[in-house]
């Protein structure tokens, strides 16, 4: 047997979360500070990311530069299964691409999203940017 792990194994929750992205910690810490039942925006983890990071001459937004950083880290830690990813409420599959306005909560209590029917959605400018 080898000493490698298969890929998507959950080695995050038995300690070896020092091994995890610095972003996927932060966004973790967040998770597990809200608790079960309650979500938090992308936005939250790039700001309590950033501001330790903040030297004088940065700009008032520099947390818009670490949310690609905080969307990349959202999908590895939901296909791990660490995290899930909610849209309009329902937990989404980090397998398909996911568009618009997401929350990040922890595993296992929000229902799955619905099947997409065939029909025209409305339009909603958030969803444009995708996540």
């Amino acid at each position: 047997m080898t000493a490698r792990r298969r890929r998507g194994t959950t080695g995050a929750m038995n300690g070896h979360q020092d091994k995890l992205d610095p972003v996927a910690k932060t966004l973790i810490a967040l998770v597990d500070e809200r608790g079960p039942g309650k979500s938090i925006c992308p936005s939250e983890v790039a700001r309590a990311f950033a501001e330790p990071r903040r030297k004088k001459s940065d700009p008032s937004d520099l947390w818009r530069r670490y949310l690609p950083a905080v969307r990349q880290q959202a999908l590895h830690l939901a296909r791990m299964g660490r995290i899930d990813i909610l849209r309009r409420g329902a937990r989404q599959d980090p397998n398909k691409p996911i568009k618009g306005v997401v929350r990040l909560t922890s595993p296992g209590w929000a229902p799955d999203a619905p099947p997409k029917t065939g029909g025209a959605e409305a339009t909603d400018p958030e969803e444009e940017e995708g996540f």
